[in-house]
């Protein structure tokens, strides 16, 4: 091998390495720390009508959501729209939109995945959207 072919080789292997550690995530300064946020999106029609009434969720997030995940949670009325794969039509509706953040571990996820099946079974929902991000906290 020549001496141009392993410089270029390892120049290769140097920025592979260095776009990796960028992509990598930083800690968080304290006093923040790492914890993970969810975002649950919960539609409230039932059929072509809402069928999910206020106090039906604010019944459900106590029964649900909070045993779950005690330290807090905030619920944001929301506008969304999705595309029904039954009927081939896209849904627009109004949601709410649940916001947990908790420390991560393998429970909470669970916990989050229990949820919306709850809430599709209660309510004949086909999906509950869920988004986990890891994001710096700081109280």
């Amino acid at each position: 091998m020549s001496e141009g072919s392993l410089k270029f080789i390892v120049g290769v292997g140097a920025s592979l390495l260095l776009s990796a550690c960028a992509s990598m995530p930083q800690p968080c300064l304290p006093p923040a720390q790492t914890m993970a946020t969810a975002e649950m999106f919960f539609g409230r029609k039932i059929g072509d009508r809402i069928g999910v009434s206020e106090a039906a969720f604010a019944q459900f997030t106590a029964r649900e959501i909070t045993p779950r995940f005690p330290d807090g949670l905030s619920v944001i009325d929301a506008r969304g729209q999705w595309k029904d794969t039954e009927r081939g039509t896209v849904v627009r509706e109004p949601s709410k939109l649940v916001l947990i953040t908790f420390k991560d571990d393998a429970q909470k996820r669970a916990d989050l995945g229990a949820i919306a099946e709850a809430y599709k079974h209660q309510f004949k929902q086909q999906s509950v959207m869920t988004s986990i991000k890891t994001a710096c906290v700081g109280f």
